[in-house]
């Protein structure tokens, strides 16, 4: 018997985003012309990149002086330094540095390399820093296409990460709008009847991982992700969540303290 059956499907004709693009807009457009509509519980999922162009939220690399500090970084990580510089810049505590990377704590609190600064599918010269506010960003588009649809949806922006001591990265949550990020199931019984005492889910990055497939890392041209049929939707319905609460205070974070 059939329990759940989750359907994802990319969105096809979104153009190349610039600062006047509306994404709302963009969205509501390639879903009228694939024909998919929107259901109530389907979840968007967007690239953070398209977010962070569209805000206009580049940084122009060539601009940059790097200080004695990214000189220094630069060369243990090997990395350009105005590169390191704009890392430094997108931080708010350098974690710790390994071949080919640097873990930093972002401005939003994300612990993840490189400030989650992204050199892919952008212009010659540039890069883009994660969104300066993705929840912000994921509740105006939610808000929007449900007032053009009418239908309860989420929203959430997705960042692509690494994972502590594994190869590889996958799809994250950074920003969610409409649903919660983490499906706290303490006080549940599991099939032995045995109580769940700390069982925690993040949904909003279990969502991300699965859209990551279908966008895709290179040339795909798939940055929005319609998830449908997710039948907990209605369970995790929250129109006042944030990324927040998926975030470890650092006092709990036992490989800096």
């Amino acid at each position: 018997m059939i329990i759940m059956c989750i359907e994802l499907f990319g969105l096809e004709n979104i153009p190349i985003i610039d600062g006047s693009s509306d994404i709302s807009k963009i969205i509501k457009e390639a879903i009228e012309k694939q024909g998919c509509g929107l259901c109530h519980g389907d979840i968007i999922l967007i690239a953070e990149t398209l977010i962070s162009k569209a805000e206009e939220n580049f940084i122009k690399l060539y601009d940059l002086t790097p200080s004695p500090q990214a000189i220094e970084l630069a060369q243990k990580a090997k990395k350009d330094p105005q590169l390191v510089e704009s890392i430094i810049q997108q931080s708010n505590e350098i974690v710790a540095v390994g071949p080919k990377f640097i873990i930093t704590e972002t401005k939003q609190g994300f612990v993840c390399a490189n400030a989650g600064i992204d050199e892919s599918n952008v212009g010659e010269g540039l890069v883009t820093p994660m969104p300066v506010d993705a929840d912000k960003s994921a509740f105006e588009i939610r808000e929007s296409l449900e007032k053009e649809f009418g239908e309860e949806i989420a929203v959430i922006i997705t960042d692509t990460q690494g994972r502590a001591f594994r190869f590889g990265a996958i799809g994250t949550a950074i920003g969610c709008s409409g649903i919660s990020p983490i499906w706290k199931r303490v006080g549940e019984k599991d099939l032995y009847g045995r109580e769940l005492e700390t069982t925690e889910i993040a949904t909003c990055d279990e969502l991300a991982s699965a859209a990551s497939l279908i966008m895709g890392q290179a040339d795909e041209g798939l940055p929005v992700v319609i998830v449908r049929g997710f039948d907990s939707f209605d369970t995790l319905r929250d129109v006042n969540s944030t990324i927040k609460s998926v975030i470890m205070p650092k006092e709990f974070d036992v490989f800096r303290n």
